[in-house]
């Protein structure tokens, strides 16, 4: 309910890559800078083997709510979290370093 207004949350909106069928998917998301473009960075809490990221892969994208607007975001790329902390913008860098995962996706904002 909160996650697309709440900080360092987001709501994925992505489309099933066999069903087609759309889903919204609440994920700890965090501004960045990919490729020097304006992005996201997505945490992989429960590892790279989601359904959610496979759709997006397969698409090349999706569009994601945060802060009450919705954008399109593409070109997502799986990184360790070692590689994803540099492309972290502002304050938020320090809390990313502290979570305890293994991996992230980085994610370009298309408009």
């Amino acid at each position: 309910m909160w996650a697309g207004w709440a900080p360092s949350f987001g709501i994925l909106e992505h489309v099933g890559r066999r069903s087609g069928k759309p889903y919204r998917t609440p994920l700890t998301v965090f501004n960045a800078e990919v490729d020097g473009k304006p992005g996201v960075a997505i945490l992989l809490t429960y590892g790279p083997d989601r359904d959610w990221l496979k759709n997006v892969n397969a698409a090349g994208g999706g569009r994601m709510r945060r802060h009450g607007k919705t954008f399109s975001v593409s070109s997502p790329r799986t990184v360790t979290k070692e590689q994803a902390a540099p492309h972290v913008s502002g304050a938020s860098r320090r809390l990313f370093a502290r979570m305890p995962f293994e991996q992230a996706v980085l994610l370009t904002k298309t408009n």
